[in-house]
């Protein structure tokens, strides 16, 4: 899904365009856990369990009340950064997507009770999806009660028409796996499924998607894709109604369906939100609607919002953000003092942030093995901030994933400044000390600080390295071509939902190696590539998830094409009349939907 240039670059989806900072806009994942305050974030940061897929019970509204929670107020959301767009279609940066948990609802969504358990549930439809033919086949009815902000209800008609613009031209961000599933393609060509979308009165044969009635949606694939109940969650695949999709005017007028509307929007200014009355608490089992209104600020810098929320003065008693992060140069202050620092909230990011070896030229395991060995992962933990900003990797999958388990195949965990020693004995043993490397890394304060490290630790190690700084807007671009002349560099990459699925085949799998994948490594290994199909294919979303944290190790420890470096982390902070904190794992942030104002 998310590419990130390094600890402090830009981000970008698998499916959709660059974001900016860690902490600002970035997608997905996070952490394990409810209200968790950073002072006690190595407890919260637990192991995840498997994520279920609930029934018609567990999808069932209304959602379990926030204990001690009260109705009324105005929560203030200091953003960095102003809502690119609005439209669902276009979602793909994770400060639209929490938005969008308060303005809009899809076919299936994400729960977190009050024991801190999180499903895969049925929002708009009656659970999170009834599969068939092998996975081939799955079908949704939809709610009693559902409506529109208007109040008119919400048909099949409505999925239908959300499910087709997908393929519209105008529709250039968001989430693609919908659309390339349905047409059973790779690439941008999944458009020719349905040109033009709707929008010249041609449809979706019902052999790709069916509505047979106002209730019932069943769609068709010539795959098993038991990942859909997942990928339907994503905010990219919200509702729209089919009698108000303006098309590209859509993305600055959307109509709600969540239990907030757009009251008033002043882009790179403010967004006013409020209640929406024709949200049914009792058609939805995960969202909440307790503050009167949110009132989002922009253009409020990390720096800016940690000050206003530490000083806990008049309205920024009730000042939190969707994303904005505590920043860096006040942890140590915040964290020393314990009132504040039971207003701050930790959680993992979706990221592996890792350094890649280019296989096409150094084609010797051992060479690899040896380069793994040696390098200090010390140093981007370090560069990052230390605990509060990252945590040691020994694996290419997250621990915001399920199936995740610690591992490390490589020592890297076990021995973060490096193993030099061994390191040189691999490259006696083959004749190649003082061999030379060429090490591109992001042209930024951090990029150069632990590839400095880096550098000083392979020479020790027996290597000659050569270091070759690289702008970031141009980052992914360079070290994305498949003739890029660099030995190795460093990526990062982060889950769109919580399946090795959106992780090991998009950056392992050599299949999709060309000018702008995200195989960096430019690995191919066929053992490599049968095991991915092979995990794609099950159905059982528990199983599926230990044979990728499998496939990962084997990965690492059988062909070594890369070293995890660091899992990522975030830290936010809530004014003292902020009720209901909890860090969502699925958005690595806060979540909007259970906050309320304290009296």
């Amino acid at each position: 899904m998310t590419r990130m240039t390094d600890i402090s670059g830009m981000s970008r989806t698998r499916s959709t365009v660059l974001a900016l900072a860690v902490g600002s806009l970035v997608l997905t994942g996070t952490t394990a856990g409810t209200s968790a305050t950073a002072a006690t974030a190595q407890a919260a940061l637990t192991d995840p369990t498997q994520i279920t897929f609930a029934d018609a019970a567990g999808s069932a509204g209304p959602a379990q009340p926030i204990p001690g929670a009260s109705s009324g107020g105005t929560l203030n959301m200091l953003q960095q950064d102003t809502f690119g767009h609005l439209d669902p279609a276009q979602i793909s940066v994770n400060n639209q997507a929490q938005l969008a948990t308060l303005l809009d609802r899809g076919l299936t969504g994400y729960k977190l009770d009050n024991s801190g358990a999180y499903s895969v549930v049925g929002d708009l439809a009656t659970d999170s999806g009834r599969m068939s033919d092998g996975g081939k086949t799955w079908s949704y009815t939809l709610k009693d009660g559902i409506k529109w902000e208007d109040g008119t209800p919400i048909t099949s008609a409505d999925i239908r028409q959300s499910v087709e613009r997908l393929f519209a031209p105008f529709v250039t961000s968001g989430p693609t796996y919908l659309q390339q599933w349905l047409a059973d393609s790779n690439g941008t060509d999944y458009r020719n499924l349905l040109p033009g979308g709707p929008y010249t009165g041609s449809h979706l044969p019902d052999s790709v998607l069916a509505t047979p009635d106002a209730k019932t949606i069943v769609f068709h694939f010539k795959k098993a894709r038991p990942d859909l109940p997942y990928a339907l969650a994503l905010a990219g695949y919200s509702a729209v109604p089919q009698a108000k999709d303006t098309k590209e005017a859509y993305d600055l007028a959307p109509v709600a369906s969540g239990p907030y509307k757009i009251q008033e929007f002043k882009p790179g200014v403010s967004m006013t939100l409020v209640r929406n009355t024709e949200w049914d608490p009792a058609t939805d089992s995960s969202r909440h609607q307790y503050p009167d209104r949110f009132q989002i600020s922009f253009n409020v810098s990390s720096v800016d919002s940690t000050r206003r929320i530490m000083s806990d003065a008049g309205a920024d008693r009730t000042a939190t953000s969707f994303t904005n992060s505590v920043d860096a140069g006040s942890i140590a202050q915040i964290m020393a003092d314990p009132q504040m620092a039971q207003r701050t909230l930790a959680g993992y990011q979706p990221y592996v942030a890792q350094v890649n070896f280019n296989t096409k030229l150094i084609t010797d395991r051992r060479l690899r093995l040896a380069l793994a060995y040696a390098i200090p992962t010390q140093a981007v933990f370090d560069a990052q901030g230390g605990t509060y900003g990252a945590e040691l990797a020994g694996s290419f999958i997250s621990p915001t994933l399920p199936g995740y388990r610690k591992s490390d195949p490589l020592g890297k965990v076990a021995h973060p400044q490096g193993e030099p020693d061994k390191a040189r004995r691999i490259l006696k043993s083959e004749h190649k000390l003082g061999m030379k490397i060429r090490y591109a890394y992001i042209d930024s304060p951090a990029g150069r600080q632990y590839s400095a490290a880096i550098e000083t630790a392979l020479d020790k190690a027996g290597f000659d390295v050569q270091r070759f700084p690289i702008p970031g807007q141009h980052y992914y671009d360079t070290i994305g071509m498949t003739d890029n002349t660099y030995d190795m560099y460093g990526s990062a990459w982060g889950s769109d939902w919580p399946s090795g699925l959106t992780v090991i085949p998009p950056v392992f799998d050599g299949r999709t190696i060309a000018n702008g994948s995200s195989d960096y490594s430019m690995l191919n290994d066929p053992r490599v590539n049968r095991r991915i199909d092979r995990i794609e294919a099950m159905t059982n979303p528990q199983k599926a998830a230990t044979a990728w944290m499998k496939l990962s190790d084997f990965i690492a420890k059988n062909d070594v094409p890369a070293v995890p470096t660091v899992y990522y982390k975030q830290l936010q902070m809530f004014g003292s009349h902020v009720g209901g904190a909890t860090y969502q794992k699925f958005f690595s942030n806060i979540d909007a939907t259970r906050l309320y104002v304290k009296p």
